[in-house]
């Protein structure tokens, strides 16, 4: 299994002499609307259950965990990846591989259901488009995911903020946890238009842009084009497509063309300069230098690493 990109910051580990237990080990930085969990574990477990009372931002630092959730398949869970889960809802985490020497660590970011109920609010208010049925609200179609840049970046802004001691740390955390709160709301938004955009394609506007942009990636893609499916201005079609999406159609495009090149790196076919081709780059060196700023390393290390 190749390790994801954007993965968070290191913290700390906890002084052996500190450890109340080998297993979930516990350490709480509490905010005004948000808890900061940094649990680690130094000894293989099955089966720990863990539960929270509000809505939990779960996210890898080191090592790996299997996760049992919502009676669905176990799943892997390593660094650089999201987890996000109800209140309530009962976790349950196996450690098959965790050791002294090579401890698991994730934080869980539990958030006040105020907050969040305040931040849907808004985005209702204030992003709700009249010709389209739009409701914002954190859905858990989409529980477990890669972190990706802004993702990572925010995260790793709590961390710093909720383990500070500044004096106006709640008011910065606040800020910050809307803001990432935001932003997930805005991935799952896209993530449910692009499960049935194939299918309802008709439905709204971005239901045909998303779908057209994923049957062209391969060619060269018009943002007049896509001006004209959403039957709008490239002034409003951008600001719709930001505020629904949170990221530019550009950088979803590039984003897309990147998540492909990954997938065909993966299967291991075709040479990089193809594969750049294919994902619709005219430019080989245009496509490394964005696979770099994007994942953080090189196509051509990727393509080792993934097992080519």
């Amino acid at each position: 299994m190749f390790a994801p990109s954007n993965k968070l910051n290191k913290i700390d580990l906890t002084k052996p002499a500190q450890l109340s237990t080998l297993v979930e080990n516990r350490r709480i930085f509490n905010m005004r609307h948000c808890e900061l969990n940094v649990f680690e574990s130094y000894q293989q477990a099955q089966l720990v259950p863990l539960t929270f009372g509000d809505l939990v931002i779960t996210s890898m630092v080191r090592g790996k965990k299997v996760m049992h959730l919502f009676d669905h398949p176990s799943f892997d869970y390593v660094p650089g990846e999201t987890v996000i889960v109800p209140a309530n809802e009962t976790m349950r985490i196996d450690f098959p591989e965790a050791a002294t020497d090579n401890p698991t660590q994730c934080i869980a970011l539990a958030v006040s259901d105020n907050h969040l109920q305040q931040t849907l609010h808004f985005l209702n208010e204030h992003y709700q488009q009249p010709d389209e049925e739009t409701h914002w609200n954190i859905s858990f179609q989409q529980y477990h995911f890669e972190n990706d840049a802004e993702v990572s970046a925010l995260i790793n802004k709590i961390m710093r903020i909720s383990m500070s001691t500044e004096k106006a740390k709640d008011i910065y955390a606040d800020l910050t946890l809307k803001e990432l709160l935001v932003r997930l709301v805005q991935s799952q938004q896209l993530f449910a238009i692009e499960a049935t955009a194939a299918t309802a394609a008709n439905s709204s506007r971005l239901h045909a842009v998303i779908d057209y942009i994923q049957q062209h990636l391969h060619e060269k893609l018009s943002i007049e084009q896509l001006c004209k499916k959403a039957y709008l201005n490239r002034n409003d079609f951008f600001r719709l497509f930001k505020e629904q999406f949170g990221l530019t159609p550009v950088d979803y495009i590039n984003q897309q063309r990147i998540k492909r090149a990954k997938e065909l790196m993966r299967i291991g076919e075709d040479s990089l300069s193809n594969i750049s081709w294919r994902c619709g780059f005219s430019d080989v060196n245009y496509f490394s230098r964005l696979f770099r700023k994007m994942e953080g390393m090189a196509p051509s290390n990727y393509f080792r690493q993934s097992g080519a």
